[in-house]
């Protein structure tokens, strides 16, 4: 299983940054997805999750309202539409996937490299 997340940058704080991951070497639509973060200093955290019916979709309270999860089977991608961003939401951003795993499960199994966001004010 490969996970290439994409999208990061630098962006401006109030910007529209949109995160991208995708799979291969796996059935994308058999896959519970989720972002997760780690700024400099911090554990890593749990951002977004989405089952891999594409049904449920979960978010930490940092994110809700701001952030939006999906997914594209077609396209063996999953996103993460980032909005109003402030410095804060400065971290570098990881996807992850787990076999028919709901939008809440507590772990993962396989992980990308992570994609850099720097938010700047």
């Amino acid at each position: 299983v490969q996970l290439q997340a994409s999208g990061g940058g630098l962006v401006q704080a109030g910007d529209f940054p949109k995160l991208s991951c995708t799979a291969s070497g796996v059935s994308f639509y058999n896959y519970g997805m989720g972002w997760f973060r780690q700024a400099p200093g911090k554990e890593r955290e749990f951002v977004a999750g989405i089952s891999w019916s594409g049904a449920r979709t979960s978010y930490a309270d940092s994110a809700k309202g701001r952030f939006t999860i999906s997914r594209d089977n077609a396209k063996n991608t999953m996103y993460l539409q980032m909005n109003s961003v402030n410095p804060e939401d400065t971290a570098v951003y990881y996807c992850a996937a787990k076999f028919r795993a709901s939008a809440t499960v507590a772990s993962y199994d396989y992980w990308g490299q992570g994609t850099q966001v720097t938010v700047s004010s």
